[in-house]
């Protein structure tokens, strides 16, 4: 009987140890974060690219707990805000970061 003790307890340890490694920290993201933040990128590119203004092959976007990222080259300050503007009305879009420069 201790044996199936023992045993029982080495699998719960073994597994609150495997759901532990595919928790959140605040530098790295758990699987399905990494997912949803890859549904909001995609989702972000896509409307960049609907937006006839923007030049999307030289905006790229980077998301990281919802946060997106917004880097690249455009050509005038208007479209920084149309950009920045776009990525804001994304669902799921918690905050944006603009390191876009003029070129």
């Amino acid at each position: 009987m201790k044996i199936a003790q023992r045993i029982a307890t080495i699998l719960f340890a073994a597994s609150l140890l495997a759901i532990a490694g595919c928790a959140s920290t605040t530098k790295h993201e758990g699987a399905g974060e990494y997912i949803d933040d890859s549904v909001i990128t995609t989702k972000v590119k896509a409307e960049i690219l609907n937006e006839p203004t923007l030049k999307s092959a030289e905006i790229n976007v980077e998301t990281f707990k919802g946060v997106v990222q917004l880097s690249g080259f455009v050509s005038s300050n208007a479209n920084i805000d149309k950009a920045v503007a776009v990525t804001r009305s994304v669902k799921g879009v918690v905050s944006v970061k603009n390191d876009m420069r003029l070129k």
